[in-house]
This record gives structure tokens, sequence and C-alpha cells, in this order.
């Protein structure tokens, strides 16, 4: 019976880096498709969020029947709770994905606007967090994990940065007010995942350092 109970918290683990890695791959399709344009990628991103929302199924069904017929304590319960939580985080990653992937179409011809903004600049911190957010949870690394909660101000600072770039622009030419609105939704989206990074690194911690930081700055440190 414990040997069947590590099996499955096993396979636990091993779904939550697959479909970590699976949300990775679908944020660098959306993030290059937006910067050039390139409608056919966004067919792709669409397809990998079934393969997304596939997993999502399946983590539930898995943390389900652990719960259910395993009643774990201790570190094996906080790795299942940490896996209801980061599972949320990546699915909601990957529907994020789709929504930057649908302002593809309207600022493909707004070629110069998206690139003066650099949104690959701040989309490249956000998905490194991403990254950063699975590797400290497959290496148990509650440090790097405290690392990747502080580099959220930083994308906050890049959002607003480029937030006011784009009113300049939207002021000095009208005709792209309707694309640099598009511009500005992706910029949230992008800020978002940055968020939902930064949520997978707490539940980190709470991982592995038994401790719950989220709200308490002090702890990220």
């Amino acid at each position: 019976m414990h040997r069947h109970f590590e099996d499955l918290l096993e396979e636990l683990r091993v779904n939550l880096i697959k479909m970590g890695s699976l949300v990775d791959e679908q944020l660098d399709l959306a993030f290059r498709a937006l910067h050039d344009g390139d409608l056919e990628a966004t067919k792709r991103v669409y397809d990998t969020e079934k393969r997304v929302n596939n997993f999502d199924n399946l983590l539930d069904q898995q943390v389900d029947e652990i719960m259910a017929l395993e009643q774990p304590v201790a570190t094996d319960l906080r790795l299942v709770v940490s896996a209801i939580k980061m599972n949320h985080e990546l699915e909601r990653i990957g529907d994020v994905a789709v929504n930057i992937a649908q302002r593809v179409e309207p600022l493909k011809n707004y070629h110069d606007l998206v690139q003066s903004v650099a949104l690959l600049e701040m989309g490249d911190v956000a998905r490194r967090m991403v990254h950063d957010s699975i590797d400290a949870f497959i290496h148990a690394d509650a440090e790097l994990a405290r690392r990747i909660c502080r580099q959220d101000d930083i994308v906050d600072e890049m959002n607003r940065q480029k937030f006011r770039l784009v009113i300049v622009e939207m002021k000095k030419n009208p005709d792209i007010v309707e694309p640099g609105a598009h511009l500005i939704v992706a910029l949230k989206h992008i800020e978002r995942v940055a968020d939902h990074a930064t949520n997978i690194a707490e539940d980190v911690v709470f991982l592995v350092d038994a401790k719950v930081i989220k709200h308490h700055a002090a702890d990220k440190g």
C-alpha cells in the first residue's frame, strides 16, 4: 500500500511538471505570434490549450484519488495541496496565452507599434518566471521561489512603463487608438502571467518550508 501511495504522488508530481512544460511552450508560441503577427502560430496556441485542459482534468482526478484513498498527512499533504493550487495557476496561464493569441489578428498590421513597445522584453521576463517556478518545484528550491516572487515587481514596473509609452503613441496618432488598446490588453495579460508564476513560487515555498508567504513581503526576501 505504501509503495502504491508513493507511486501516486510521483505520478502527480510528474504530471505537474509535464503540464508546466506544456504551458511554457504555449506562452512562447503566444508571445512570438504577437510579436511577429504570425496567425499560424496562434492556431498552435489554441491546439496546445486543449492538451493543457486535459492535464488539468487529469490532475484533478489524481488529487481526488489520493485524498479519498490515501489520506495524506504532513509533507505529502502539502504536496497534494500545492498540486491543487499549482494546477489552477498553470491552467490560468494557459488561458492567458490564448488571450494573448487573440490579440494577434487585430495587431498584425501594426508591427512597428508592437515592436516599439518591446513587448517580448516583458514577455521573456514573465515566461522565465514561469519556467523558474517549475524548476523551483522540481528541485524543491525555496530560495529560487523567493527570487521569483521579487521579480513580480519588475514586471509590474515594465507594464507601467510600456503602458505609458502606448498612451503617448495613441495621443500622437489617433489612428492607432484601437490597436493601442489591444496592445494595452496584451501587456496586462503578460503582467498576469507573472502574477500566476509568483503564486506558483509561493506554493513551492509552502511545500518546501511549510510557510505561507502570500501577502507577507518580508518573508519573500
